[in-house]
């Protein structure tokens, strides 16, 4: 059990001993001005992902690290007509994961509610242009 609370500007957080004694699969990455992968890009010359890449803002080295790499993964090289509707499984893998840490991962607030639906009406929409495509 992990408890979280804010004393001035630092978080300070409680592990258990159980915590302490699970190893940990995260691998830590030091920030490096003169590592090639920095430069990158989300997407490697041979189609690889860069894992390096900032733009990834850590999800790949952080407690859910491994589930998102899974999910991530799945979605890149997912060659499904919908893009990624075989990556169910491993998404909500990753979602599961998150929850477990609020802190690290906050859940959607008012505000990102309207993009989420906003979201969710485009694919519901271009779900069905499909379908009338196909029925024609």
């Amino acid at each position: 059990l992990l408890v979280s609370s804010m004393v001035g500007k630092d978080r300070i957080i409680f592990a258990t001993k159980e915590d302490h004694e699970t190893p940990s699969s995260a691998e830590l990455v030091a920030d490096d001005p003169d590592d090639p992968y920095e430069e990158q890009g989300l997407i490697l010359p041979n189609g690889d992902i860069n894992w390096n890449c900032p733009c990834l803002g850590g999800m790949a080295s952080g407690p859910c690290g491994e589930q998102f790499k899974s999910a991530f993964s799945c979605f890149h090289y997912s060659s499904e007509e919908i893009k990624g509707s075989d990556c169910v499984d491993q998404f909500r893998a990753m979602q599961e994961c998150m929850q477990k840490y609020p802190d690290l991962y906050p859940q959607e607030d008012e505000n990102d509610e309207k993009s989420s639906k906003d979201l969710e009406a485009a694919s519901v929409e271009a779900s069905a242009a499909k379908e009338e495509e196909g029925s024609s």
